[in-house]
């Protein structure tokens, strides 16, 4: 059957950006702070993607774990943000209130409320002059050969098109590169499942140590990061289709309920549930460059350095190539997030966090503005980062 429904006209943009999470957000910012307009296009009624609606709410770090910071800009005004309004695990060394004790390589990270880092996000993005669309899906890159005329969306107020210069992806799964013809690959996920919840006895030390940050504990069930107690017989999952994010979270569900039946009734409640799949790779571009994750690589188009979130990482430090957010032959598309070229492995592991999510978004966002304003296509903005 033909959808033969009438596609809405809306107005267009000097720049759209696809996803509202962390890099989006990143993306949308530095763009309009270079005076174009901006459209923020996010799925959900939230911005923030797995850091807030995912619950991942920890901040990964903005320094090495060896006392020097690698990663500035939009990345550390939103870990601080993420604690403006609510509570935080700064260490004292990075001006927050997590004290000394004696534990080396305190990093430049925190834990932080995901329900009030939303509610910041939203002001933050206003604020900065860029324009929402909540609750509208982006379903496919309109083309004229190689460039991407805009997008068109699904919402409440039916299909909706809407042009653009230029179009970042930060959709996490890279809906409008895929759509779009730019060569992709696909991740592999472990089984893992969190959510927030508390409990008497944290309470009770609640009411004693009045530490908010401590309360909200995180409850996982299936794997950690490294698959340490992925399901036995399962399949890697994709998050490609709706069948598998289907069996994802309807899996993580059941074996959150079937933990909770084993306790007191009435000795706990859970505080939230995801809103999204926590996975963690999903879909990737094939850029002109691959971000590989090795120690002292160097690139002549650098966007900036980056450490490793993970404790074997401590010490490295890397370069995050202009190259791994676009492909050339796709001249008005930007790659931003988890979804830049970036090899299953120590890549796509040390991309997909936080604080590299908001480094990309920043590059994307600038290369998009600098595209616009100088008449250029994403090949011309690489004079932003040559050294």
């Amino acid at each position: 059957m033909i959808d033969e429904r009438r596609v809405i006209e809306r107005e267009s943009y000097d720049v759209i950006v696809v996803g509202g999470g962390i890099s989006g957000v990143a993306a949308a910012v530095a763009a309009a702070r270079n005076g174009v307009s901006v459209l923020l296009i996010e799925k959900s009624v939230n911005l923030g993607g797995l850091a807030t609606s995912g619950l991942i709410s920890w901040y990964e770090p903005l320094c090495d774990g060896k006392g020097n910071q690698l990663i500035y800009g939009i990345a550390e005004e939103l870990i601080r943000l993420s604690v403006k309004y609510s509570f935080d695990s700064l260490p004292e060394r990075w001006n927050g209130s997590k004290k000394e004790d004696g534990i080396k390589n305190q990093r430049y990270s925190t834990f932080f409320s995901p329900t009030v880092f939303a509610l910041a996000l939203d002001e933050f993005v206003t604020e900065n002059g860029v324009k929402i669309r909540f609750d509208t899906l982006g379903v496919s890159s309109v083309m004229d050969g190689k460039v991407c005329k805009g997008i068109i969306c699904e919402s409440v107020g039916g299909k909706e098109f809407f042009g653009a210069k230029m179009v970042i992806d930060a959709s996490g799964i890279a809906v409008v590169m895929e759509r779009a013809g730019v060569p992709t690959v696909v991740g592999e996920n472990f089984m893992s499942y969190v959510a927030h919840g508390f409990d008497m006895k944290g309470a009770k030390k609640l009411a004693e140590d009045e530490n908010v940050c401590d309360f909200r504990q995180w409850i996982g069930v299936g794997s950690d990061q490294s698959g340490v107690g992925h399901p036995k017989g399962m399949k890697k999952l994709t998050g490609t289709t709706a069948d598998d994010v289907t069996d994802y979270v309807m899996y993580g569900k059941k074996k959150l309920l079937e933990r909770l039946k084993n306790k007191e009734r009435g000795s706990f409640d859970i505080m939230t549930l995801p809103d999204m799949p926590q996975y963690r790779t999903i879909r990737r571009i094939v850029g002109e460059t691959d971000f590989c994750a090795i120690e002292g690589q160097h690139f002549l188009d650098s966007i900036g350095d980056c450490g490793d979130f993970r404790t074997k990482g401590i010490g490295n430090h890397y370069q995050i190539p202009f190259g791994a957010l676009y492909n050339s032959n796709f001249p008005n598309l930007i790659a931003a997030g988890r979804i830049i070229s970036a090899p299953q492995g120590d890549g796509w592991e040390v991309a997909r966090v936080i604080p590299v999510c908001a480094l990309t978004g920043e590059a994307a966002g600038n290369a998009a503005a600098f595209c616009v304003k100088n008449n250029c296509d994403i090949n011309g903005a690489e004079v932003l980062f040559k050294k």
